[in-house]
């Protein structure tokens, strides 16, 4: 590896796809920021468990005011993707997400930002092909994925009891 910095342009224009190849990869890791796993590994850390801290907290405080676990874990679930959602759409997700990295992909949470933030996103293009389809991006092959399995499932379970 040569000590003189890349010229991206220099690349471009290179011949061979080996030198090419090369250059591209010095470019590259000259301009790649630097990152500690570990500080990294410490902010996903602190963020998914400070996100789950406050799950348990609402579900505290959803029991206090008189409801059951199991109607309180369902409106701590609602209110995680209502913040998720709001926060995305403030822009405020994004920047906790570049901060923590995979502390925000608690998955509850991770989902609801990767349902809202294309919606988001494409909302200039209206409501029914921006919104409406744009929705659907990451969302769409979760949801066929798990409709395509209780399917199966399904007949495999009616099978079942019509052999015995």
């Amino acid at each position: 590896m040569s000590k003189e910095k890349v010229n991206i342009k220099e690349v471009i224009r290179e011949r061979e796809p080996q030198k090419k190849d090369k250059k591209y990869n010095e470019y590259v890791k000259e301009n790649t920021p630097k990152k500690s796993w570990f500080i990294n590994l410490c902010k996903a850390y602190l963020i998914g468990g400070l996100i789950c801290v406050l799950g348990q907290c609402l579900t505290n405080l959803y029991m206090n005011i008189g409801l059951v676990k199991d109607t309180a874990t369902l409106y701590t679930t609602l209110s995680l993707i209502f913040l998720s959602i709001l926060f995305t759409g403030l822009n405020q997700y994004q920047k906790l997400a570049n901060f923590a990295g995979a502390g925000t992909i608690v998955p509850i949470t991770g989902f609801a930002n990767s349902v809202a933030a294309p919606a988001i996103e494409f909302k200039e293009e209206g409501w029914v092909f921006g919104v409406g389809c744009k929705i659907f991006t990451i969302a769409g092959p979760v949801i066929l994925y798990g409709v395509f399995c209780s399917w199966i499932l399904g007949v495999i379970y009616w099978v079942g009891k019509l052999f015995g």
